[in-house]
């Protein structure tokens, strides 16, 4: 049992750690959080508190072509981090570089326009509606400042 042991474990363009289980080895990739996760161990039949280490090839292959299409293995679209898309209009899911490219383009695309995110982006203050007067005092000169 010792020789199927692997240290590390590549998925989807990154290594995760063979010591830890399934479903906490999965959540390492930018983009699959805990519940993605467990889906995903219930979708393969895969126990989820199972060291990665010992997991099959063939298991990281499904593993992959899960994170590449969810909606092929009935993953419901609310679990999908990129839902309608800007550009096409589709339901998908995007991890690691590919997650990172996008949100840039996104914030790039609101400042470009000169949207209020965009122009809040820009100022480096809060973009939700949070407030600002004794808040987020750091990273900007909102606000008393004191002596």
């Amino acid at each position: 049992m010792e020789d199927d042991f692997k240290h590390l474990v590549r998925i989807s363009r990154k290594d995760v750690d063979g010591n830890k289980t399934i479903e906490q080895a999965l959540t390492e990739i930018k983009g699959v959080g805990i519940s993605l996760s467990t889906t995903m161990c219930r979708t393969l039949d895969l126990d989820s508190e199972a060291q990665i280490g010992y997991i099959a090839d063939e298991d990281v292959l499904k593993i992959e072509e899960i994170l590449e299409n969810p909606q092929k293995f009935n993953i419901p679209n609310w679990m999908l981090n990129r839902r309608e898309d800007y550009e096409t209009g589709e339901n998908i899911h995007l991890i690691e570089s590919d997650l990172d490219m996008t949100l840039r383009d996104d914030l790039n695309r609101m400042k470009k326009t000169r949207s209020y995110k965009g122009r809040r982006h820009e100022a480096g203050l809060p973009v939700r509606g949070q407030r600002t007067k004794s808040t987020f005092r750091n990273s900007s000169s909102v606000g008393v400042k004191r002596s």
